[in-house]
């Protein structure tokens, strides 16, 4: 599948050295915008402003643009790119995870923008890693013989699960999206095929995604309170995991202790898939807020759980990566190299998912 940008025919242009633009970064749960330039592809990206913004407070992504518009950017920004979780179909972005729709014509109209591009979320967050300095990350694992550098996994338990793989490269790395989210759930214990049964009484397919999100988050909840006889008292995933990392109910520790165990069988899995070299990334909006549980619970474990590859694994870099301004710097740099190399723009057919 391809996840590049959606085109506007005509608008396709070089974008000016130093010309400010917006670059925006929104998932199912916030949205961020930056305000950004950079003088060449391989110049560091300058963001200017910035604003997070929680999606569900705002009528749509127009009124959020304009908040931005009004309060960080005085210029008159004619550039954009949005990296957003969904595919583009005719213009409009399809993601359930979104609270609702967006049009990217009628966003192009309404701010009179030259261009506006669509890539997908994570998509953008790979090519954000090579603006990443290791003390902005929390190791789980830093071997001292890691493998040399190669391919990249980005997994991001959100709102969705998201994913994507950076491949090594010259002059340019190559990045794909993917649907990693949407394989088969593969319980690893006698407990997790219990609570994998119970999962699949309701839904004809239990995806990784089922579990290793938000919603999956509350999924594994409120199968292990049934499973228990005990009524479930927590509704939300931040009352979860704020629940576990207080120990204060029972059922939210094991729910996140599962949680952290399948996370570690899946991020293995998908390193074994893309020869991982390069190491693992884990963002999203649920693992930086539990990274002290992550690290003491069974992930790494499971992570090289996986037969003869284990020496493999054992010597692949993870890191926690907190999403903050990432998704935008990646955006930005992804726009910045199309523009100046002016590279057609393709239409977005992929499926990705917030955070």
């Amino acid at each position: 599948m391809s996840h590049a940008a959606e085109p506007w025919p005509g608008h396709a242009g070089r974008l000016p050295d130093d010309t400010p633009f917006i670059a925006a970064d929104v998932g199912g749960t916030h949205a961020r915008f930056g305000l950004v330039r950079c003088a060449s592809p391989d110049d560091g990206i300058t963001v200017l402003a910035y604003r997070k913004y929680i999606c569900a407070e705002h009528a749509n992504l127009q009124a959020i643009m304009q908040d931005f518009l009004d309060h960080h950017a005085h210029a008159d920004i004619r550039h954009a790119v949005l990296a957003c979780a969904g595919y583009a179909l005719d213009g409009v972005v399809i993601n359930d995870n979104l609270p609702w729709r967006v049009s990217l014509a009628e966003l192009r109209r309404h701010f009179k923008l030259a261009d506006l591009a669509l890539i997908n979320d994570f998509e953008a967050l790979a090519y954000a890693t090579r603006h990443i300095e290791p003390d902005a990350t929390t190791a789980l694992a830093a071997p001292a013989d890691a493998l040399a550098d190669g391919a990249q996994v980005l997994i991001g338990p959100g709102t969705g699960l998201g994913s994507a793989v950076l491949f090594s490269g010259a002059p340019d790395p190559d990045v794909m999206a993917t649907e990693a989210g949407q394989i088969a759930l593969a319980p690893g214990t006698a407990h997790e095929l219990e609570i994998f049964a119970a999962m699949a009484k309701t839904r004809h397919y239990v995806s990784c995604e089922d579990a290793l999100s938000g919603r999956g988050l509350i999924n594994l909840y409120r199968t292990i309170c049934a499973l228990e006889g005990v009524a479930p008292s927590l509704a939300e995933p931040q009352t979860i995991t704020a629940a576990a990392l207080a120990g204060d109910n029972d059922q939210a520790v094991r729910s996140v202790d599962v949680f952290c165990a399948l996370l570690g069988s899946y991020a293995g899995d998908l390193a074994l898939l893309y020869g991982a070299s390069g190491g693992i990334w884990l963002a999203g909006g649920i693992v930086p807020h539990i990274h002290e549980v992550l690290a003491r619970s069974d992930f790494m474990a499971r992570f090289v759980n996986k037969g003869s590859m284990r020496p493999f694994l054992e010597r692949v870099p993870v890191r926690v990566l907190d999403h903050g301004k990432f998704g935008v710097i990646g955006a930005a740099d992804w726009y910045k190299r199309c523009k100046t190399d002016a590279i057609a723009l393709m239409p977005d057919t992929g499926n990705g998912h917030g955070r």
